[in-house]
Formats: C-alpha cells, structure tokens, sequence
C-alpha cells in the first residue's frame, strides 16, 4: 500500500525531485484537515505534485486513512504532520512552490489569540521567498474579522498582483462545502508572484 506520508524529521530544505521521482510544478497546502482538496487536486492534476501540511495528528490520521482506504491513493501526493510556518520556514526551498493554498485557517477569534494566527506579516515573507515567479497564493475565510485582516495583508504585497478567482478553479474542502450548506459567506484572495 502507498505511503504518501513524509516524516517530519526529514531535513530541510526539501529536494522536492527527490521527495516524489520526478520534476513536477509542486502545490502545497497548509493545514489540509480532511484531506480532500488534496486528494481531489492529486486525482485531478498527475502531473502536479501535491504536498499537504497537518498540525493535529488526529486530523493527520484520520485523512491519511481515508487517502490510504483505496487502492488509487494517487503517488502525486505527500502529507506531513508539523506545525505550518515552521515547515513552511525551514522545508520549503526558495521559488519552489506552483501553488500555496490555505483554507480556512483557524481564525483563533478572541484578540487575545490574535498572535497565533498564521496569517501575517511573517507568513507573507515566507510565501513570497517559497512561491516561484507565476506561481499563486489562494486563501479562503469564512471568518469577517479574520477576512478584513487577510484583505489588509494582501492588499498590495510587494511582488504579487491580485487575480480573481475563477468558479470552478478548486475542488471543495470538507470546511468549505459544510459552510455553503449553513449559507456563510467564503471570502476568497488570489494572488499571483510576478516575474522577476
């Protein structure tokens, strides 16, 4: 049965080449929860690898199981339990990523959470050191508060340039397609990294 897991441990910065085989444009996504935009997205590009990031390991089983249940755990996939910013800092090389996806991040709501978010100042410089030229940021809140600060974040960020975002572009995740059902509305952001 195919393992799509990656240890922690594994020194950084990652080759991701020797991660998958292969040369492929590489997406990642911080804090995958269920799993399935991930899986879906493997299923749906093989030509595009896909790397996830879990910081509860009772998610990170959970989705590891449910990807692993069927014989066509796509090989295009790689997940990793560790906390996001620290492996988005330490494993991530330069210019590396396609794609970087965070959806519905915990908004952690009471100010004095505030300081745990992932999104931020920090957050951004490694985005923008992590994302290739022509390669994308996309980001979804359910969350007011915590989409008014993403919006302020990436109003204008040095070296990206804000595209809208398409319809059909991306599969679902579990969060999102329980959020349209209870009718909150989904604030979305794209950016793309502008050529050097």
């Amino acid at each position: 049965m195919f393992d799509p897991e990656i240890p922690a441990s594994r020194p950084g910065p990652w080759d991701w080449a020797d991660l998958f085989g292969r040369s492929a444009a590489v997406e990642l996504e911080l804090g995958f929860g269920k799993g399935r935009f991930l899986l879906e997205s493997a299923r749906a590009q093989p030509a595009t690898d896909f790397v996830g990031v879990e910081l509860s390991r009772k998610w990170f089983r959970d989705a590891k199981r449910r990807m692993q249940k069927h014989e066509d755990c796509p090989e295009n996939l790689r997940i990793v339990c560790a906390e996001a910013m620290d492996l988005l800092a330490r494993k991530v090389p330069d210019a590396s990523l396609a794609a970087l996806h965070v959806y519905h991040p915990d908004p952690w709501p009471k100010r004095r959470h505030h300081k745990r978010r992932l999104l931020g100042p920090r957050f951004l410089a490694e985005a923008t050191r992590a994302i290739a030229p022509g390669g994308e940021l996309r980001v979804t809140t359910d969350h007011a508060g915590y989409a008014a600060r993403i919006a302020a974040l990436l109003a204008a960020p040095p070296g990206f340039a804000a595209m809208d975002w398409p319809a059909d572009a991306l599969p679902n995740t579990h969060f999102e397609a329980k959020y349209r059902l209870e009718g909150r509305p989904i604030h979305r952001f794209r950016l793309r990294r502008e050529e050097s």
